[in-house]
């Protein structure tokens, strides 16, 4: 069985576009050790030896051995912020951080901050979202405690925003207890906020996803069913807005029901969600709702890939319309994650890789965040047989393989 340092050693070595030769001059080290280290023939590696090799390779001797966490892990210094302005608490002494008024933002200058926050995280923008949505908690929260009547209403559903904002990001960063709370605190101001049954239908959606991520799929299900029940358009009913809610809290009942097995199930919620895209009749990309027909089917080929037929989920993808742009990249992204997965489980691998590249030139913070991406990318460094060349082993690199 193949140690460590075999794996890593070859994995590493390809995702740099060297040789064995390559990698055994620079190292100084001899090329017969190289090729018997990652044939797993050698049980023991003298620490110089792995240093030598860690040093070309620019990865530390214990990546090399395999005794680091996986890369990207989110650290402490990165979300403080963000920890700090979800869970601070006007019913907690020493956690309020309503009493600087001073600096009050007025409703129209919160309203716009709050899209230009939405925009960084449909976008997938990590890093400038850690940095403006601490800020944009803090001035919704202190203008809700400030305010009265219809403008309290109105910055209720300002936090409201925030709120799910910070569900969504703590989430993809894999907290998923402070998604939770995040998503809780949207809700409560959701119910408070000048238009309520909409706005807590959307919030309902993040408590479904951390419910899901939590591995509560049948809690997940129901919630976004009676969710989307009580929010369905009638008949004539022209409100784009509520027709997006309705639909995307469907994708969630269908995930779900998909992780829980039914594939069925999942396949009758998504055709109902897709018949109300069409519907619908226009494309909704707004803070209330993602719901466009590509969007819909989005959700088809996602559901061919984790059923385990990646030949229906390429085929279903050949099929979607070209984007208007009204898709978020980290959503477009994702799609190609998907297909690269599929590709790559046909050893079909330069189309997954040509798919992995397309997912990180739309979203490239997001993607690095992902799990699906750096996954396919390891499993094509090491079923390559020979160098792939430079923007194979820069793709490596950005997915976290390095």
């Amino acid at each position: 069985m193949p140690t460590p340092i075999a794996e890593n050693l070859a994995r590493f070595r390809k995702a740099r576009n060297l040789s064995q030769e390559e990698l055994a001059a620079a190292a100084s080290v001899g090329v017969d050790t190289v090729g018997r280290i990652e044939r797993g023939e050698r049980r023991t590696t003298r620490p110089a030896t792995v240093a030598k090799l860690a040093r070309v390779l620019a990865v530390s001797p214990d990546a090399l051995l395999g005794l680091l966490p996986e890369p990207h892990i989110v650290r402490d210094a990165d979300v403080a912020l963000l920890r700090h302005s979800i869970t601070a608490n006007s019913e907690v002494p020493g956690l309020d951080n309503l009493n600087d008024t001073g600096d009050l933002i007025d409703p129209r200058s919160l309203a716009t901050a709050g899209h230009k926050t939405w925009r960084a995280y449909v976008d997938g923008r990590h890093s400038e979202l850690l940095h403006a949505l601490p800020v944009l908690l803090t001035d919704a929260r202190r203008l809700v405690h400030a305010s009265s009547g219809d403008e309290n209403a109105a910055a209720q559903r300002m936090l409201s925003t925030a709120y799910r904002l910070g569900a969504g990001i703590a989430g993809r960063l894999g907290m998923d207890d402070l998604a939770w709370t995040a998503a809780e605190r949207a809700l409560t101001a959701a119910r408070q906020s000048d238009n309520p049954e909409i706005d807590t239908a959307i919030s309902l959606r993040y408590v479904v996803w951390t419910l899901i991520k939590q591995g509560r799929t049948d809690d997940a299900e129901r919630v976004a069913i009676k969710a989307a029940e009580q929010i369905e358009p009638r008949m004539f009913d022209r409100d784009v807005a509520r027709a997006g809610v309705f639909g995307n809290l469907l994708f969630n009942a269908a995930n779900a029901a998909l992780r829980s097995g039914s594939g069925d199930r999942a396949n009758d919620l998504l055709a109902i969600a897709q018949a109300a895209a069409l519907r619908a009749g226009q494309d909704i990309a707004s803070e209330a709702a993602i719901f466009v027909p590509r969007v819909a089917a989005f959700q088809a080929v996602d559901h061919a890939v984790r059923l385990g037929d990646p030949e229906t989920a390429l085929l279903l993808a050949g099929r979607i319309a070209d984007s208007l742009g009204a898709v978020p990249a980290f959503w477009e992204a994702g799609h190609r994650l998907h297909l690269a997965y599929a590709a790559a489980q046909l050893r079909r691998d330069q189309l997954a890789v040509r798919f992995l590249s397309e997912a990180r030139d739309l979203a490239p913070d997001w993607v690095q965040r992902q799990p699906l991406g750096a996954s396919v990318m390891r499993g094509l460094i090491d079923n390559a047989t020979r160098r792939q060349g430079r923007h194979f082993a820069d793709l490596a690199a950005h997915y976290g393989v390095l």
